[in-house]
């Protein structure tokens, strides 16, 4: 995927380069490795459902709607999902749906999600994410304080008994709404 596409013209000579890089609304587009973890602790298929929480540029969204069946994606910012937006329509993505609000609370309307992934960092888990993570369900959700936070993957058994994993530290911009840092 060509993170150029996702990038403002002043900063596209930087793209190739494993750093975030601002998009605006003091938002950023992650690193590409980062991205590239994210999604493959995800074990996406052809058969997921996804709910992404920080639209941001579109670049993860992108990639999610390459290895998903349908993703739901959430953004804060209405300029950004709306730029977001364009940019999947122009490259041709057709299974993705998007809507402006507080990602901490999810998207109830097409719960359960076989994937939740959450761009943005957060206090705490928000619950109502764990209660809309399908049976067999993995999130991938960074968790800390302003400046730093702890990577974890979330899985949800059949049973429903959930199991956290770290992946690491990490340092995203805040998931702002109901569960802040």
């Amino acid at each position: 995927m060509d993170r150029s596409l996702f990038i403002d013209n002043e900063f596209r000579e930087y793209a190739g380069e494993d750093k975030a890089l601002p998009i605006g609304f003091e938002q950023t587009i992650s690193q590409p490795s980062l991205v590239l973890e994210m999604t493959l602790h995800l074990d996406l298929n052809k058969e997921s459902k996804v709910l992404e929480i920080g639209t941001g540029s579109g670049y993860q969204t992108a990639l999610l709607a390459e290895f998903s069946r349908e993703i739901y994606s959430v953004e804060r910012i209405s300029e950004l999902s709306q730029k977001a937006q364009e940019r999947l329509s122009k490259l041709g993505y057709k299974n993705v749906s998007f809507r402006v609000g507080d990602g901490s609370e999810g998207w109830i309307q097409y719960a359960p999600y076989e994937r939740i992934i959450v761009t943005a960092g957060a206090g705490i888990i928000p619950k109502e994410l764990i209660e809309q993570l399908a049976l067999g369900g993995k999130m991938v959700i960074p968790v800390g304080k302003k400046e730093v936070q702890e990577l974890n993957l979330i899985s949800k058994d059949k049973q429903g008994e959930i199991t956290k994993e770290s992946l690491g530290k990490v340092r995203f911009v805040p998931l702002v709404g109901k569960y802040t840092y």
